[in-house]
């Protein structure tokens, strides 16, 4: 399978509006997390994710993502994944009481952005994009989703990371 052409090796460094495919993912949904609990949500789920899809079978097709179904406030309601090579035909449970479930990451218009650095600094690039987006005329929507292209580890230096920003165009 070859990666679609939204994923590249150069950084977003403008607004650019991409046509995304539809694209299975294996994902772990969770609502009203609180902001200060995601770290320990994404580890779970990543740390669950990777023999669940082994023992399936399933290849990873992209990096992994957060698409964010609302609005966040103090908590968000998302969906913590990875696309994969083909759909996942049942959920399977793995630590910290969640369930991998199969899902799509949605195909459409998006404006992208690309965020360089740790990820303190997204609000920032999030809100830019969004005002860029908005002065060029688009009209963001839901979902938007966060694409993290290098791959987070502890021992990742901030400075190094890029997470490529989407927000839908209705």
């Amino acid at each position: 399978m070859s990666e679609p052409s939204y994923l590249r090796e150069e950084p977003y460094t403008e607004l650019t509006v991409v046509e995304v495919p539809g694209t299975p993912a294996a994902v772990v949904e969770a609502r009203d997390v609180p902001m200060a609990e995601l770290p320990a949500l994404f580890d779970a789920t990543f740390s669950g994710l990777f023999p669940v899809l082994s023992e399936a079978g399933v290849e990873p097709a992209g990096p992994a993502f957060a698409l964010y179904t609302r609005q966040p406030s103090e908590t968000v309601d998302l969906q913590v994944g990875i696309p994969i090579s083909a759909g996942l035909t049942n959920a399977q449970p793995i630590s910290g009481g969640h369930i991998v479930i199969p899902s799509e990451l949605p195909a459409g218009s998006m404006a992208v952005s690309s965020h360089l650095g740790g990820y303190d600094g997204l609000g920032e690039t999030w809100a830019q994009l969004l005002k860029d987006a908005v002065a060029a005329g688009h009209h963001p929507g839901l979902p938007f989703i966060e694409l993290y292209v290098t791959e987070p580890s502890p021992e990742a230096d901030p400075a190094d990371m890029r997470t490529d920003l989407f927000i839908t165009l209705e």
